[in-house]
């Protein structure tokens, strides 16, 4: 394990994390598989427990600023948690069963990160291209009513199994979530995503650590990285448009992805 270059690049994922939200599990799990040749389900644990810290300094500094939405994390996170930790327990069974997790997870992540590069890129591009076009409106979660909260606590728990198993969209489609469903302003929407993503992954980092698949050797590195790089980020983030640096992001997800699936 190089212990410059992975600080390094962790630094970098950790600037682009604070500035959009988005990239840090989809880049870095494939970045300890591919450059570093971590097994997968070793990578995957790993990734979890150090994103961890990442998104709690991320998120404390946005909530310092005043630029998240503490409703919607509260409701978000009490269907999240549980729903990552049944994530876990599904890859725990797996293992049990003497079933090769390290082949299944891979498609997994491939799986999961093309999902998320498509919607968006697509959204992106829709944007850019189609500006006028308005597309087919999703219902409004209103936290002000019990039914607005169910809806958040079940999408809470969906996304949050997706990241129990693979690591993977803690930041990216809870991005999207909140945009099509809570319609955040862009002020508050980064800073909400992490908040959410540190009670996410705080409790989904103690089912991997039971899991017995982390490596410290690989997490202190990635923290020595990344915890920099959010907070710079996080500063950043109402000062560089990111119209561009998301495109880049996706470009970069879409070859990942397609690279882990084949």
């Amino acid at each position: 394990m190089d212990l410059v270059l992975l600080p390094f690049l962790s630094f970098i994922i950790g600037i682009t994390v604070g500035l959009t939200g988005i990239g840090g599990a989809s880049l870095i799990t494939p970045m300890l598989i591919f450059v570093f040749q971590v097994p997968p389900a070793v990578a995957i644990s790993s990734d979890v427990v150090a994103a961890t810290l990442m998104k709690v300094v991320g998120g404390f500094k946005h909530w310092q600023q005043q630029t998240l939405d503490c409703q919607i994390v509260k409701w978000l996170a009490l269907g999240s948690v549980p729903g990552s930790l049944f994530g876990v327990g599904i890859l725990y069974y797996l293992e049990r069963t003497g079933m090769n997790l390290d082949s299944i997870m891979l498609r997994m992540i491939g799986f999961m990160i093309l999902v998320v590069t498509v919607l968006g890129f697509g959204q992106l591009l829709l944007k850019l291209f189609i500006p006028e076009w308005q597309a087919p409106s999703l219902p409004y979660f209103d936290l002000n009513t019990v039914k607005g909260k169910i809806q958040a606590l079940v999408l809470g728990a969906i996304l949050g199994c997706m990241v129990g198993m693979t690591s993977v969209s803690s930041g990216s489609l809870f991005v999207m979530a909140l945009i099509g469903f809570f319609r955040l302003n862009p002020q508050k929407l980064v800073g909400t995503d992490l908040a959410q993503a540190a009670i996410l992954l705080s409790f989904t980092s103690f089912g991997h650590i039971l899991l017995g698949t982390v490596d410290w050797n690989i997490v202190l590195p990635i923290w020595l990285g990344t915890v920099p790089g959010v907070i710079i980020g996080a500063k950043l983030c109402q000062l560089i448009p990111q119209r561009v640096l998301k495109s880049v992001i996706y470009v970069i997800l879409g070859m990942v992805s397609w690279k882990l699936v084949y």
